[in-house]
């Protein structure tokens, strides 16, 4: 079972601890911070915690990719810090970046807290709406009337569930937010939209509908934010707490029926309709992008400035023709890796392939997929783009549309369901599942290891030669909290009297880092080791270090991996201390016979003890 807690605390050591960091979120499959400074975050640290695929840095976030097990890390982050509560994603908070990056940051922020319960119940909504396509339920009766009203009144209400976010991200009072937004979707409100001769104290009000609108809400609790902070700070001290709210209502949602909210349905209604004009006129063009791109746009973070298109159709055309080539997208990548399943020789690879595969098509969950598979095969990830871009176009040549915002997925099929032409939207499935797949079978790409690699068991121990010359120092001694509490896994420091790394014992080179700082071996008998020279030294870009091995490399015991200039390394204000670390602490979880004093390469330096070892122990 996995270690939640363990991985939590060494990503947090790893970004630079609790004091480097400004705001923490989490999506589908991602850990999002707002670090105060990158430069502390070593992401060879980070990825060599169990449990993390990978990193990446994209809308001004360190992001930190989990997988499923991302709400449970997250709430072990929170469990153990005062991090990820309703107040720590302020907008003011962090380095600001580039006007697009804090774009991203904000939609992020804002529409993150919401999406499962949004993807949820829009799941739920288009299963209802395939029930009743297949006459499973007579939409007059008060069984639909009650299914319906669960599944659509997040999608109804949702400037209300955006108020209270919007407040969080732009530190605005929740509850004054919530009452703008209360307003936008009160009944006799929304009894009003497109009526004649409505005046507010004689100004002509042209009412628009709020129903599941999104930018009215957004910019008015920014509005609010600025509001609310100059009202605090000039009224008497007595009447400040119930004046202000009072104030910032009646001017905020007279503003918004008066000029913001039809200033966003003019915005919103162009939108829809250039959206509408691409897949009406050039659909297989609009249809290709989606299908194609959209896995980049996710590993860059670009996707969530696209999150509000989606909404903003929905709410003017009553439909999605957005979302459609995004299932090919989705489904094209899980079909890669499926091919990589069917493919490859290599025992480890497959262990990861198939769990992989099933989120992908079932959940629409890529993310271990895309880091852990197709991006490093390279050519999977890009067959997949392929068979997106042509099932997606495919598609969106068929007018397939859905009427639920849901996370694509084999499972969310039925959002689009007798919306549009069914045979076009059947083929460019298959396309987009059948193009990726063959074409990994057939071109095939690179085992990174071949069929000798071991087995996911460990049976013996493994004994572990002292790579680098130097004076061995306790662990616990590294002043890294990462590698000193046993976070990254167990093992001992070296600090180094000479500028050699050789291989402790015969091994693959799982990981040769650009930036010479670091190797990862995984040796015959299974173990993985992980030699990280220096603290921080990844900042050093590479200089002063000159790499002998590659990865995929098999080395033999003695074989010299890297070569590091100590001394140069130190002025450049570096800690040269070396730790020395099991990686995978699931098989080897103890290590035992650890020398002591000044050692040098070649020499035992600890046993790394197996679970089976220690099972039989008891």
């Amino acid at each position: 079972m996995a270690d939640h807690a363990k991985t939590a605390a060494g990503v947090l050591a790893g970004v630079g601890g609790e004091n480097n960091v400004h705001s923490l979120v989490h999506c589908a499959t991602r850990l999002r911070f707002v670090l105060k400074d990158e430069g502390k975050a070593d992401a060879t640290a980070i990825r060599a915690v169990p449990g993390v695929i990978t990193t990446a840095q994209a809308g001004g976030q360190y992001q930190v990719v989990i997988g499923n097990d991302v709400p449970d890390v997250y709430a072990a982050i929170q469990s153990q810090t005062k991090l990820g509560g309703a107040g720590s994603d302020g907008a003011d908070e962090g380095p600001k970046g580039n006007l697009f990056n804090r774009f991203i940051k904000m939609i992020s922020a804002i529409f993150t807290p919401i999406l499962w319960a949004l993807a949820g119940t829009g799941l739920l909504k288009a299963f209802l709406a395939a029930a009743v396509t297949f006459g499973w339920i007579d939409a007059t009766t008060t069984t639909y009337t009650i299914l319906n009203a669960l599944s659509d009144a997040l999608i109804n209400f949702l400037p209300m569930a955006l108020a209270i976010t919007a407040a969080r991200y732009f530190k605005a009072s929740e509850f004054t937010s919530f009452a703008i937004a209360g307003a936008l979707v009160y009944p006799t409100i929304t009894a009003l939209n497109g009526q004649p001769d409505i005046t507010f104290f004689g100004i002509p009000v042209t009412m628009v509908s709020y129903v599941s609108s999104v930018i009215p809400i957004i910019v008015i609790v920014w509005l609010q934010s600025y509001a609310e902070r100059f009202l605090l700070k000039v009224l008497p001290g007595a009447v400040r707490r119930f004046l202000t709210p009072m104030i910032v209502v009646f001017v905020a949602v007279p503003l918004v029926f008066l000029a913001i909210g039809p200033l966003s349905s003019l915005i919103g209604g162009g939108l829809a309709t250039a959206i509408g004009w691409v897949f009406q006129t050039v659909p297989w063009l609009g249809g290709a992008i989606m299908g194609g791109l959209w896995r980049v746009f996710v590993i860059f973070g670009l996707h969530w400035g696209l999150v509000p298109l989606f909404q903003l159709e929905l709410q003017t055309t009553g439909q999605m023709l957005l979302l459609g080539p995004v299932f090919a997208a989705v489904l094209a990548q899980a079909a890669a890796v499926a091919g990589v399943l069917v493919r490859t020789r290599n025992r480890n690879l497959r262990s990861l392939a198939a769990p992989a595969t099933l989120s992908g098509f079932l959940a629409g969950i890529t993310e271990p997929a895309i880091y852990g598979i197709n991006l490093p095969l390279k050519r999977p990830f890009a067959f997949g783009i392929v068979g997106g871009a042509l099932g997606g176009a495919i598609i969106a040549m068929g007018g397939v549309f859905s009427t639920a915002f849901v996370v694509p997925s084999g499972l969310a099929l039925t959002a689009l369901l007798g919306n549009g032409n069914m045979l076009m939207l059947g083929i460019g499935l298959a396309v987009a599942i059948l193009v990726p797949f063959l074409l990994v079978v057939l071109v095939g790409f690179t085992d990174p290891v071949d069929s000798t690699a071991p087995a996911a068991t460990a049976a013996t121990d493994t004994v572990v030669l002292n790579p680098v010359d130097g004076t061995v120092v306790a662990l616990g001694e590294v002043p890294d909290a990462a590698f000193a509490d046993g976070s990254l896994g167990q093992g001992v420091a070296i600090r180094p009297t000479s500028g050699a790394v050789y291989a402790p014992f015969d091994a693959t080179v799982v990981a040769a880092f650009p930036t010479g700082h670091a190797i990862g071996l995984r040796g015959v008998d299974g173990v993985e080791l992980l030699i990280h020279v220096g603290l921080d030294t990844v900042k050093l870009g590479g200089e002063h270090f000159s790499l002998k091995v590659s990865s995929g490399q098999e080395v033999k015991a003695g074989d010299l991996l890297l070569e590091f200039d100590g001394d140069a390394i130190e002025r450049a204000g570096y800690d040269l201390i070396t730790p020395v670390i099991v990686t995978n602490g699931d098989l080897y979880p103890d290590v035992a016979d650890v020398a002591s004093g000044p050692l040098s390469h070649g020499e035992p330096l600890f046993r790394a003890v197996s679970v089976d070892t220690l099972t039989s122990a008891r």
